[in-house]
């Protein structure tokens, strides 16, 4: 695939600020969000506190719709509100996108449209084909839209990213970092990238350190304790629980931080142990797993997976809701959830 050989292509990263956009890029604009789900719902108030004139394109009568109506959007069927936008904003889960798009949406991309995404999983594996004749670009928060929403109300953002991957008005960037700013991403600060690199960098993250590597590295530790005898309790506060507090830990100061807090014992057992469990073997794996993203395969893989309506995902979200780990978690979260009622 072309683009993927474009993936890794140097850029200059420089770090964009409320200074850098221009919100007046949007004005006389209707940005279309289609989807109310956590992205959309963050993304399309924080518009909207910004000034940003936006509609909500969703299921006619369903959940999102009616959501959407009582935070008091404007809310249109998905061809509607396609219909009616100069930026069609693109927030529903990765696995509808191309039908979605192709039932609801293709047919309004006229010319000086805008099709804008948060990820550029679709657009790279060309599962949408945008028309040679709209802007193409993807504005990307680095966060839970959730957590995004709340970075906004305190008057602050998270970070995120821009890419432009058709430019034919000649605005595409500054729109971009005009809706960027219109979600606070630009207080916090926003770096400029292509679609290949997001989409890459961001599965490659999800599968092996984020949601894959992390939740079996918890999983693991959690095990060997209770398979030794260890009381369930004590083995979840130690591998799960207090993950988030090194977490924290290292977003505030990095790795340096956290080895300053903790203990010189902890420090030590880190330093030796850690890369005796993360070895050589693991790399290699990694970088298996990410040649497997670049090429193709799991676009693929994951593409089928939703066609078979989903039975992995079904199985292993059976498995973790039924498992030790996550029903001694339940357990703790009830305790503490009744000593703070009290």
């Amino acid at each position: 695939m072309t683009k993927l050989k474009n993936a890794g292509e140097k850029m200059e990263q420089k770090i964009y600020h409320n200074d850098d956009a221009d919100l007046n890029f949007l004005k006389g604009k209707t940005i279309a969000v289609i989807g109310y789900g956590s992205q959309g719902n963050a993304q399309a108030n924080c518009l909207r506190d910004s000034g940003v004139h936006v509609i909500i394109g969703v299921r006619l009568n369903g959940e999102s719709w009616n959501h959407a109506k009582k935070d008091g959007f404007e809310v249109y069927s998905i061809s509607d509100a396609a219909a009616k936008a100069d930026i069609v904003h693109l927030l529903v889960p990765d696995e509808v996108h191309k039908q979605i798009y192709e039932q609801n949406i293709v047919q309004h991309m006229k010319n000086g449209k805008m099709l804008s995404c948060s990820h550029g999983f679709n657009i790279l594996f060309k599962r949408i084909v945008p028309p040679e004749n709209v802007d193409v670009i993807m504005i990307a928060p680095k966060s839970p839209g959730t957590e995004e929403r709340k970075a906004y109300l305190q008057g602050f953002g998270v970070p995120g990213l821009i890419a432009v991957e058709k430019d034919i008005s000649g605005n595409a960037k500054d729109t971009a970092l005009a809706i960027a700013k219109g979600l606070g991403l630009t207080r916090a600060g926003v770096l400029e990238c292509t679609f290949g690199q997001e989409a890459i960098e961001d599965l490659f993250g999800e599968q092996t350190v984020l949601c894959g590597g992390i939740v079996e590295l918890m999983k693991a530790g959690f095990d060997t304790l209770v398979d030794a005898g260890y009381p369930p309790e004590m083995a979840y506060f130690e591998c799960i629980n207090e993950v988030k507090l090194i977490v924290d830990l290292i977003y505030e100061g990095g790795f340096t931080k956290m080895y300053d807090v903790v203990s010189n014992t902890a420090e030590y057992g880190g330093m030796t142990v850690g890369p005796y469990l993360i070895n050589s073997g693991v790399r290699r794996r990694m970088k298996k797993v990410l040649k497997k993203i670049e090429n193709g395969k799991f676009a693929k893989e994951i593409t089928n997976e939703f066609e078979q309506d989903a039975p992995i995902l079904a199985k292993g979200r059976e498995e973790i809701k039924n498992s030790l780990v996550e029903k001694t978690g339940e357990k703790i979260r009830n305790l503490f959830e009744k000593k703070t009622k009290k």
